[in-house]
């Protein structure tokens, strides 16, 4: 079973960058499929971004399209969230996930991932 622990959260001025960090223990992380979602108050948990278990299939959702990079590094079990151009709306808690699979394909649906982490806060001030 593996564990996340999310990492890199904090307060942003708009228009900055924030970079999230996902360390895995517990686990053969490289044959994970991994994912970022956020869920703002009041709102639903939503998939931002996923990569598949080698890194090169990845997934973005519109909202994030163009600013967001999801990336892995399997030899250091990490998975990262470089976020740049970073809005208001962007603010919520930010969680990485893991579904146990080897496949060219990414996981977009959140009932596949099996494994979270914590969470970490971001907040983008305007």
């Amino acid at each position: 079973q593996v564990q996340l622990v999310e990492s890199g959260g904090g307060l942003v001025q708009a228009g900055g960058s924030l970079r999230l960090s996902c360390a895995a223990s517990g686990g053969a992380f490289s044959i994970y499929g991994m994912g970022w979602f956020r869920q703002a108050p009041g709102k639903e948990r939503n998939l931002l971004a996923a990569i598949n278990w080698s890194g090169r299939s990845t997934y973005y959702a519109d909202s994030v399209k163009g600013r967001f990079t999801i990336s892995r590094d399997n030899a250091k079990n990490t998975v990262h969230l470089q976020m740049n151009s970073l809005k208001p709306e962007d603010t919520a808690v930010y969680f990485c996930a893991a579904h146990k699979v080897v496949s060219a394909l990414v996981t977009t649906s959140s009932v596949l991932y099996n494994y979270w982490g914590q969470g970490t806060q971001v907040t983008v001030s305007s």
